[in-house]
Parts: structure tokens; C-alpha cells; sequence
């Protein structure tokens, strides 16, 4: 009987270990975006596409646009969410719509378009940029570049790196409030 008192008692101390639910899993850890080096650097690329000088004088009093809306290149928009309240509630739309404008340019800068005059210290910084962001939200698939009139390039040029310029100006902004609110 004592055998028999041992085991009820064992399965009596056991049993409430099987009745509780089961642990949850640890949460997940996802990457924190490096908000100060991502303001670093975006501030080093309006930087650099500020000192960049016109190789083709006529050029610099050109204001070039395009008519075609689906055809403009990422813009960081009010619908984005990188308003300072939204940012310090939920960045995630406002970080894909500047990975979205990272990549384009990168890819920009990689095409046809700059053979010519390659800008590696531009693309070096968007590397380190995309590097940053990227580790958080990913690439969605690209589309490659059309190849482009070689007579074209420097107007492309010209309006890519007006873009960027205005791109990395909004961009340092959001990187600017998110470093110091945190």
C-alpha cells in the first residue's frame, strides 16, 4: 500500500504541472532602426548632392520637370506618416516609403543614365542608408531601369539629382526628429 500512497502522491504534485498552459513562445526580436546614424548619414548625403556641380553651365538655370504623374520617382508624402506625432506613435509606412526612395535612387544611380559620370560617394552613402533601413522592412521587387537616349543623360542627371536633393532634405528631417525623440 505504501508503493501505492507514493505513486498517488507523485501523480497529485505532478498533475497541476500538466494542467498549466503551455509557455508562450519568446517573443520575437525584430532590428531596431539606428535612428542617430541614419541621421548622420542622411544629412552626409544632402550634403554631398548639395556640393555636386553642373558639368554642362547651360544646365544649372534649367528647371526641368515631367508631365507624366506615373512616372515620378518615390516623394515623401503627407499620407506617408512622417508627420514628428505619427513617427513617435508608428514609423513603419514612413520607413518603407523611404526605402522605397533609397532604392529608386540607388538604382538611378547604378543605371545607364550616370555611366558617364559615376557618383560613387553618393552611392556609397545610399548603400549605408539602405543598409540601415533595409535590415527592418526588406526590398520589394524592382523593376529594372528602361535604358534611356545617351543625348538624355545629362538632363536626366540633372533632374535625378534635384529630386535626391529634395528626397534627402525631407528624409534628414524625419531622421533628425526620430534620432532626438529618442
Amino acid at each position: 500500500m505504501a508503493p501505492l500512497r507514493r505513486l498517488y502522491l507523485r501523480l497529485c504534485l505532478c498533475l497541476p504541472l500538466l494542467l498549466l498552459p503551455p509557455a508562450a513562445p519568446a517573443p520575437v526580436t525584430t532590428p531596431r532602426t539606428d535612428w542617430a546614424a541614419c541621421r548622420s548619414l542622411s544629412r552626409e548625403l544632402s550634403r554631398l548632392v548639395a556640393t555636386l556641380k553642373e558639368p554642362h553651365r547651360v544646365l544649372e538655370e534649367t528647371h526641368l520637370s515631367e508631365e507624366d504623374p506615373k512616372n515620378w520617382p518615390p516623394r515623401i508624402r503627407c499620407s506617408d506618416a512622417c508627420d514628428p506625432h505619427t513617427l513617435d506613435t508608428n514609423n513603419t509606412r514612413c520607413l518603407r516609403r523611404i526605402l522605397q526612395g533609397l532604392q529608386h535612387y540607388r538604382d538611378l544611380l547604378g543605371s545607364d543614365i550616370f555611366t558617364a559620370r559615376p557618383l560613387p560617394g553618393l552611392q556609397a552613402v545610399l548603400d549605408q542608408l539602405l543598409g540601415l533601413v533595409q535590415e527592418e522592412h526588406g526590398r520589394p521587387p524592382q523593376p529594372p531601369l528602361a535604358p534611356s537616349e545617351a543625348w538624355a543623360h545629362p538632363l536626366l542627371q540633372r533632374l535625378a539629382l534635384q529630386r535626391l536633393q529634395s528626397f534627402a532634405a525631407i528624409m534628414s528631417r524625419v531622421f533628425t526628429h526620430s534620432a532626438s525623440a529618442r
